[in-house]
């Protein structure tokens, strides 16, 4: 969940993620990911993140979704390749399931909340 707490964490890192938004930005991080990664006062959990392309480990660094996807598009990869990341699918699997009505609710509803 992105919590208060969990956003104050990955500032730097939802910082970078913006940073992509600028082609010149994209082309100095492609040509040097580590440099420009020590341009951000990131923590090194969330460098490593960044370098493995692990989008999991991105979310629990802090990283907000819509943020760390402006990685995936400098990849040029699909907003559905990273989902399909976080279900240990392929795309293709991930695809499947969704068209075939995706993933059934049954175990996980909050016990929490009563559902």
């Amino acid at each position: 969940m992105f919590t208060g707490k969990r956003a104050r964490r990955g500032y730097a890192l939802n910082q970078f993620c913006m940073s992509l938004m600028n082609e010149a930005n994209r082309q100095r991080f492609l040509a040097d990911e580590s440099s420009y990664l020590d341009e951000w006062p990131l923590t090194p959990a969330q460098k490593r993140s960044v370098l493995d392309r692990n989008y999991s480990s991105m979310l629990e660094e802090g990283g907000n979704i819509f943020f760390i996807l402006k990685i995936a598009a400098t990849d040029g990869r699909s907003v559905q390749s990273v989902v399909a990341s976080f279900t240990d699918q392929t795309q293709a699997e991930y695809a499947a399931m969704m068209l075939a009505g995706g993933r059934i609710p049954d175990g996980l509803r909050s016990i929490a909340r009563g559902s």
